[in-house]
């Protein structure tokens, strides 16, 4: 007869005892089959940067204004963003010769806290993130050609305005 008082290692094998360690204190004995309970989630910061793709230049020039800011900053920080549409930016830029240089402060503002909440997001949306910055690249390089060609069409229209005029017509 085993004395009570000696412990049992796991390997001693008595019948229905599956030869695991007995579960940690306070938890339930696990049924044969059952899953484990998940790992906590990793929370730690994926560092994803909004913004990344774009080149290094920007070809989006902003109308005159007379405000006072980095305007290849800002350029740089509403291009990243993935909160708006191509459109809202394009209005953006275009109004800013409207704009309160406390608007210009605050929409700065605003894209870097957006910039640094989304690389504080763990590293489990990084798919999601890198799948929304591809997205939002692409429109911000198709702003680019439309911008582009608007600057074309206008300086065409311009030579063509002066070459009447040079002819008197």
């Amino acid at each position: 007869m085993q004395d009570q008082s000696t412990p049992v290692p796991p390997s001693a094998g008595h019948a229905g005892h599956s030869g695991a360690f007995p579960p940690p204190a306070g938890q339930p004995p696990m049924s044969p089959g059952a899953m484990p309970p998940p790992q906590p989630e990793d929370n730690t910061p994926a560092n994803f940067q909004l913004g990344a793709l774009l080149p290094e230049k920007l070809n989006v020039k902003i109308p005159a204004h007379s405000l006072s800011f980095d305007e290849n900053l800002f350029l740089r920080l509403l291009a990243g963003s993935i909160s708006l549409s191509r459109d809202e930016k394009k209005r953006i830029i275009d109004t800013i010769p409207k704009l309160k240089q406390s608007q210009v402060d605050e929409l700065i503002r605003i894209f870097e806290e957006e910039k640094f909440k989304f690389s504080q997001l763990s590293k489990k949306h990084v798919p999601q993130l890198e799948k929304l910055a591809k997205q939002h690249y692409q429109e911000w390089m198709d702003l680019e050609t439309s911008y582009q060609s608007e600057q074309k069409k206008a300086t065409d229209q311009a030579a063509a305005d002066e070459i009447r005029k040079s002819l008197g017509i």
